[in-house]
């Protein structure tokens, strides 16, 4: 309770901060610098371009040229910013500009075939071209997130960039991985606040509407320094749309349709900006039927239905911005088993709980938008604010975030009401920190984050986990500074994170429904076990980065990093002793794990040419005391399965899995080429290995034991693009690809114990087509796109898939076990964007 009381004075000192801001700052014009003007014009024939964004990533201040190439951007502060400029068919325009000093700033872009000089916010002091900072990072626009309509959440959207992969359970289920990292290794952020939901679980995705995603940002590597424990493999920003330009109410509307499962998602957007008062909603639905392939037909427990709001107001000024952000995730996903017939191989749905006899799952069902009773109902409840003050000769920044999570998994089928799972988790995150210039232009930060977490077992009849507090703090430091052509950045961080896990008995005397125990006399009471010990933990570690850049030339560059990463073990890791009905596993934790330390090495080099631009990276990551789960035998030799209770059955429900601890070596690289030899055409080309060793904990170790679980085969991927900014007539902004991906074998997996099994390589082709079309002033009044995915509808199985291993326990006789990945798909998108603004000539 205090703590809870400590969280809400501290959005309580932010919003006073906030208002006596807004009370103070406009009347010494030494403080403020009022507006930014100047004209976006073509450098080839000095005409002006029209539709232009003009963005100060930093403030979160932007506008759009007029008809003429102008621009205004008010009330910026004093300062050194970055700015910059873009436009669909020419290079991307960044430059710092001292707001003290400078009024105007006209700029002349170049087509180019080559747009992006892409720039990052996340895990930097203040925003920086990618290219510059020697941390390994990659960034996706809201023109990509549309261009990829197929994808059915936000982590597939970005899972085939190089280096990122995604473990699925599904079409909806979908969670991070960065070289071969994932779960808690992975730190997925919101706007930079931490999403926190039970991320040890397999079956357990990420609860963020798609839809209010313009852009995501990783970090590919340790990012302890800035994020602490858990971002060990790195970070994922899911960025939400920034403020419309002031004077403007903008809005749209979107559909989407997937001819597989039949998708069918409809998303509405509005924001405005009032003399820097901002605001917007996003309102969104989905829902889909049971996926299919030739192989499966349609797979039975794949469905779901998902429904998201959010609301945002806030001040942007001179003085800096607030915002003050809410949503609700609330979705219902099926949960498959793969339990087949015998003899057809169809689909069977449990009907008891006794599960003595399973029926054939009618056509009826499979084709039904209804959700089965057998599903999970996953809601998380999100309100946070995100601020940066101007204080001094540097920026404040204050975020706070509020997050409930209620996961609940209904199992019981002659019971639907009665919940297998039920998890509240409330997580309170805080991220303050100040960025400043020090001395002779260090970019420095100082800053403290962390969170606390509550996390209690409701009624329910199955315990995984316990319930616990968590507590995380860490204050950090970064340095970046440059010496002309090198880019120098470095830092180093304190983290500790204590946890307090609660003793919990169970009744066991009502058949298949065993339930906590409230009773003062748990030790005597009949038929009551202990289901967890009390724990208390705390893990302390120290992280570390430096790394550096060099720019030769404006078209070649050289960068490295190295980094040290933590990470404290998880609840699930230390007390798991239950089953997880979602994901088919009965976890056992370990109380006695140590905290997992790592080393990464980064290295990169990269060319860009008018015509061919490529890049070579490579990492080498050393970790200490990793942990991971590996399969229970039993005394035959054979997976063990259990009963919901634990209990030992060859036809139990679930499969035991214990975690272990080992060192562990994860080594590879990503190869990019594009070549573009005309300035509407790219030949884009694209290599990713990741290599996973298990080192052990001293001797030689078995071949079976040889490699890490869950490690991304090789992947190629190549694309031919052709855009065409100015279009066809009506037809702007269009574009058409086509692309194909090569997944090799993966023969090199964890085999002991029967947890991974060979997985075959597969080829896959994709197209896509679309554009806008727009009015006679040039402005869009309906934007389309199409995107075929699996277009040669191939039966294969991802490594990465949980479906891959959901069957039956015994599988007759030259049966590839296990359920297959989507088949052909193609989707159909349309955004149609509306303008409610006031009719007046403000721009700015």
């Amino acid at each position: 309770m205090k703590l809870k009381l400590f969280c809400f004075s501290l959005l309580f000192i932010n919003f006073a901060s906030f208002s006596n801001a807004a009370i103070r700052h406009k009347t010494d014009a030494e403080d403020v610098i009022s507006t930014l003007t100047g004209t976006i014009t073509d450098k080839a024939d000095g005409k002006p371009i029209p539709g232009a964004t003009i963005s100060v990533p930093d403030l979160r201040k932007g506008t759009v040229s007029d008809a003429n190439g102008k621009y205004i951007i008010n009330q910026l502060p004093k300062g050194i910013y970055l700015v910059q400029v873009s436009f669909i068919g020419y290079g991307t325009f960044n430059q710092r500009v001292d707001f003290s000093k400078t009024t105007q700033l006209n700029v002349q872009l170049q087509a180019s075939s080559i747009e992006a000089a892409e720039v990052v916010i996340t895990g930097v002091s203040k925003a920086t071209e990618i290219k510059r900072d020697p941390v390994p990072m990659a960034a996706i626009s809201k023109t990509y997130i549309d261009q990829h309509s197929a994808s059915t959440n936000v982590i597939d959207e970005i899972a085939n960039l190089p280096g990122i992969s995604a473990v699925t359970t599904g079409p909806n289920v979908s969670k991070p991985f960065i070289h071969g990292l994932g779960y808690n290794r992975v730190v997925t952020l919101q706007d930079g606040i931490r999403q926190e939901g039970q991320q040890w679980g397999d079956e357990h995705g990420i609860e963020v509407d798609q839809n209010s995603i313009d852009r995501v940002e990783v970090i590919k590597g340790p990012a302890s320094l800035s994020y602490g424990s858990d971002a060990i493999g790195g970070v994922v920003n899911l960025l939400s749309p920034t403020p419309v330009p002031e004077g403007k109410i903008l809005g749209s509307f979107s559909g989407n349709y997937g001819t597989n499962n039949n998708l069918l998602s409809s998303s509405f957007r509005l924001q405005g900006n009032n003399n820097g008062l901002v605001w917007g909603t996003i309102i969104s639905a989905k829902e889909a039927k049971d996926y299919q392939n030739e192989h499966d037909g349609r797979v039975y427990g794949t469905g779901f239905q998902e429904k998201d709001a959010r609301v945002m107001v806030g001040l942007n000024k001179s003085w800096g911005y607030s915002y003050l952000n809410a949503s609700v995730f609330d979705d219902e996903q099926e949960i498959p088993d793969g339990s087949r017939d015998s003899l057809t191989r169809k689909f069977t749905q449990q009907i008891s709980d006794a599960d003595t006899y399973r029926p054939i799952v009618p056509e009826s069902v499979l084709n039904s938008y209804s959700i089965t009773p057998l599903h999970q109902h996953v809601q998380l409840y999100r309100i946070y604010d995100n601020s940066n003050f101007i204080l001094g000769n540097g920026n404040l920044i204050v975020n706070l975030g509020y997050e409930f999570s209620h996961r609940r998994e209904y199992t019981h089928p002659t019971e639907p009401d009665i919940a297998g799972l039920n998890l509240h988790l409330s997580t309170y995150t805080y991220d303050i920190k100040y960025n400043y210039i020090l001395g002779n232009d260090f970019e420095t930060t100082v800053g403290v984050n962390g969170q606390y977490q509550n996390n209690t077992i409701g009624d329910a009849t199955d315990f995984p986990i316990p319930a616990y507090h968590q507590f995380d703090i860490g204050p950090f430091f970064i340095i970046k500074k440059t010496f002309g052509k090198l880019d120098l950045e470095g830092g180093a961080r304190y983290d500790s994170r204590s946890f307090s896990g609660q003793a919990a008995y169970l009744d066991t005397s009502k058949a298949f429904y065993p339930s906590l125990y409230t009773g003062a006399n748990p030790t005597t009471a009949p038929n009551v076990v202990q289901q967890f010990s009390a724990l208390n933990k705390t893990f302390t570690g120290a992280t570390g980065s430096f790394g550096a850049t060099y720019n030769f030339t404006d078209a070649f560059l050289l960068k490295g990093n190295i980094a040290r990463g933590f990470r404290a073990p998880s609840i699930a890791e230390l007390s798991a002793n239950g089953a997880d009905p979602g994901s088919q596993i009965y976890h056992v934790g370990n109380s006695n794990f140590k905290p997992e330390f790592n080393v990464q090495a980064d290295v990169g080099a990269f060319l860009t040419l008018p015509n061919v631009s490529a890049s070579v990276e490579l990492y080498s990551n050393n970790i200490q005391n990793y942990i991971f789960q590996e399969q229970i035998l039993n005394a035959n030799g054979n997976p063990e399965r259990v009963n919901p209770d634990g209990s030992s059955n060859p036809n139990g429900q679930y499969s035991k899995f214990t975690y272990v601890q080992s060192k562990a070596r994860i080594n590879g690289g990503e190869f990019n080429l594009d070549i573009h030899p005309l300035s509407w055409l790219h030949f884009e080309n694209s290599l990713s290995l990741t290599y996973g060793t298990n080192l052990g904990t001293g001797g030689k170790v078995p071949d079976s034991l040889k490699y890490l679980p869950f490690i991304p085969p090789l992947h190629t991927h190549s694309e031919l693009r052709g855009t065409f900014a100015k279009g066809f007539g009506i037809f702007r902004n269009t574009y058409a690809f086509a692309g194909f991906d090569h997944y090799s074998a993966q023969d090199h997996y964890f085999s002991a114990y029967g947890t991974e099994t060979y997985t075959a390589g597969y080829n896959l082709i994709s197209a896509g087509i679309g554009g806008n079309i727009v009015n006679a002033a040039g402005n869009p009044i309906l934007k389309i796109f199409i995107e075929g995915t699996n277009l040669g509808n191939v039966n294969y199985q991802s490594n990465m898939s949980r479906l891959k291993y959901f069957d039956n326990p015994t599988v007759p006789p030259g049966v590839q076990p296990g359920i297959f990945n989507m088949g052909r798909n193609i989707s159909f998108k349309v955004i149609v964007p509306f303008d409610l603004s006031p009719h007046t000539k403000t721009n700015g």
